[in-house]
């Protein structure tokens, strides 16, 4: 590998210690979700303009070097990237990474889940809003429930050590099924993850106000239902504060980045499709790291350089700075989330 083995601590200002990294390999997907893409969709990048796999798997040697030994690979649709068993393969191979997971929307993981897993994939999150065919092509706008299913049952027949569910909760799109996702827990070994829907890329701020559900009403329905439940600690480093259902196989977890909740414990940098880095999913700042691929002192400094300037927390949705920073402009597909 050729690595110095600096391991360096990679802390921030405020002393939060980074070594996790989301890479989004591609701004393409072949859904159109309402909390993602316009109807319309988007002018994707060109070819050229997304990273290629040897720069993926350079820059996370250099990450490695680093101290980062958790990369996360996401879109967009990472699945619709015909190099994704090298990238996956590439990070496999470098001793530090000690994790790899990917977030999909599961329409092609029943054909890719058993080549995904032997190329060195550990762990996987599925985004599935609804158990409900019609309200998911409704909010995937043109998806099929059935393949996104089927894509789950083989990740859980290949035995990946984790499997979460991404449930964006919406006001009056599935609000009404969220005892329907309590209830697969007890039988299905899945983190169902309640996520509060963010405006990000988002012009219009009362359209996510009519959408926006607060998602603390998930422990009303258990209590409705009688079902006790207690918090739980799981492996990954993930947002969510997780619990668990008495006598349910698998677990459930809340999101709540509008509300801040897991800035003060973010440990986490992404680097978007066309290869910037964002030390904050929220604001505009972002810092050119493709350019540095090949000097890693020169990406060293920048990712010090974004460490530098990463605020305490996003304050999404909040108009109480003096001075408000600049809204990235970039939608959830082409920053990874």
């Amino acid at each position: 590998m050729g690595t110095l083995n600096r391991n360096l601590d990679l802390k921030d200002r405020f002393g939060r210690k980074h070594d996790y990294v989301r890479i989004a390999i591609t701004d393409k997907c072949n859904l159109r979700c309402v909390y993602c893409m316009p109807e319309e969709g988007i002018q994707f990048f060109s070819d050229e303009s997304i990273l290629s796999s040897s720069e993926i798997i350079r820059m996370c040697r250099h990450f490695a070097q680093m101290g980062i030994e958790k990369i996360r690979l996401t879109g967009g649709e990472p699945l619709l990237r015909s190099d994704i068993l090298t990238i996956i393969e590439g990070i496999a191979e470098i001793p530090e990474i000690k994790d790899i997971s990917l977030t999909t929307n599961g329409l092609a993981l029943a054909k890719q889940a058993a080549n995904l897993k032997r190329a060195g994939l550990n762990r996987l999150n599925i985004s599935l809003d609804t158990f409900d065919s019609e309200r998911y092509r409704r909010i995937t706008r043109g998806g099929s429930l059935r393949r996104v299913l089927a894509g789950i049952e083989a990740a859980q027949a290949e035995g990946f050590s984790q499997i979460k569910l991404n449930v964006v909760v919406m006001r009056g799109q599935n609000q009404q099924e969220l005892k329907d996702f309590l209830s697969y827990t007890f039988d299905h070994q899945v983190n169902v993850r309640f996520i509060e829907i963010m405006p990000i890329g988002e012009d219009d701020s009362s359209r996510w106000e009519e959408n926006y559900l607060g998602i603390e009403q998930v422990f009303d329905i258990c209590r409705e239902h009688g079902w006790d439940y207690q918090e739980v600690q799981l492996a990954g480093n993930g947002p969510s504060v997780n619990y668990q259902i008495e006598g349910a196989t698998g677990t459930f977890g809340l999101i709540h980045p509008v509300s801040c909740r897991f800035c003060d414990s973010c440990n986490r940098l992404r680097v978007t499709a066309d290869g910037y880095l964002k030390s904050c999913l929220y604001w505009e700042d972002e810092i050119n790291l493709r350019q540095t691929i090949g000097d890693f002192v020169l990406f060293e400094a920048a990712i010090m350089e974004a460490l530098a300037s990463k605020p305490k927390n996003h304050e999404m949705a909040l108009d109480k700075l003096e001075k408000q920073p600049e809204k990235t402009k970039r939608l959830m597909s082409q920053i990874g989330g």
